[in-house]
């Protein structure tokens, strides 16, 4: 028998830190236990909420359901060829554990998502990405339960139609599926990817090039860029970076010439987010209890006693100044609840 929680306080289960109470809550450590917690949810006809490390969603009220914390552990290594492994992890791993893991073994292709909050089964979710690299360059496999039919279920990497910041989890199975695990391929002899950002400038200064100097590179950098969740509430990057035309950009060189960018296709460019909200004068603004982060810009903070409706109306003012200024809509990556 499992713990249904009532009037369960999320406070400490999202990294906003927002005091928000659901009306039931249940810890899901094993299978049986999330398809004990679907039953419970449809006999009591409540809906249902999945809820992983909290780092990416933001709560503007009370949740009038049943949050389902999905907690599986286990990292296990499934295949062993000569150049790569395929390991199997637990939707309830803690995502840079996974990483520190990986790179204790001298695996590569996680090393650049080194310090991503959040737990691994959100990972595919949002295909979570940094420095030029993405989940979905290592996940071969997403596994988990249908909340409508309650069987298990298995998508490849390609039937999970990964996007920038997207997946089928974000549209067709949205809300369908609880994951359990997820499979990723690391690689014996790792590619560094390096070219993004400052980490070859920061690796310059680590020593040789390897999967560990990429990582503390990566650790570097965040650490000096982004506010510790547990010091100051916030989301990391509260918005996608968005993808114009090269004709909309060329418009936006005219007034700033060295507007940064990054290909995306012969026809389209990626401009930061950070960017075009620093250059509408948000950088370090504080309003009410919550504010723009000093540092980045993509960050939204809560000061101590901000509520999601404040946050929410912070980052609807952001949207509308950077579409004012640069007809360029800024789409949120956060999750809003």
């Amino acid at each position: 028998m499992i713990d249904i929680k009532k009037g369960y306080s999320l406070k400490s289960k999202n990294s906003f830190g927002l005091d928000i109470n659901t009306q039931c809550f249940v810890e899901a450590s094993t299978l049986d236990s999330i398809s004990f917690s679907l039953n419970y949810a449809s006999y009591s006809n409540l809906p249902i909420l999945i809820l992983g490390g909290g780092s990416n969603v933001l709560f503007t009220k009370d949740y009038n359901g049943l949050v389902i914390h999905p907690t599986i552990k286990g990292i296990e290594v499934t295949e062993d060829a000569t150049d790569s492994i395929i390991v199997k992890v637990g939707a309830g791993v803690n995502w840079d554990h996974l990483v520190e893991w990986s790179v204790l073994k001298g695996l590569g292709g996680l090393e650049n998502l080194s310090l991503i909050p959040g737990n691994v089964g959100a990972s595919p979710i949002q295909n979570i990405g940094a420095y030029g690299v993405e989940a979905k360059d290592t996940i071969v496999k997403v596994e988990g339960l249908s909340i409508p039919s309650k069987k298990i279920i298995a998508l490849n990497n390609s039937e999970c139609q990964f996007d920038y910041r997207n997946s089928i989890f974000k549209t067709e199975l949205k809300n369908k599926i609880i994951i359990t695990h997820v499979n990723f391929k690391l690689s014996k002899k790792p590619t560094l990817v390096t070219h993004y950002g400052n980490i070859e400038e920061e690796i310059s200064t680590l020593g040789e090039r390897t999967v560990d100097t990429v990582r503390k590179a990566v650790i570097n950098i965040r650490k000096r860029k982004l506010p510790d969740p547990a010091e100051l509430g916030n989301a990391g990057s509260f918005f996608k970076n968005p993808v114009v035309s090269i004709e909309t950009f060329e418009k936006i060189k005219r007034s700033f010439e060295k507007a940064p960018s990054y290909p995306v296709s012969d026809s389209t460019v990626k401009i930061p987010a950070g960017w075009l909200i620093e250059q509408c004068g948000w950088k370090g603004k504080k309003v009410g209890n919550c504010g723009v982060h000093k540092d980045q810009a993509l960050v939204i903070v809560n000061y101590g006693n901000a509520t999601g409706s404040e946050i929410l109306n912070l980052a609807e003012q952001i949207q509308k100044t950077v579409l004012d200024q640069f007809s360029v809509e800024l789409e949120m990556e956060v999750n809003v609840v």
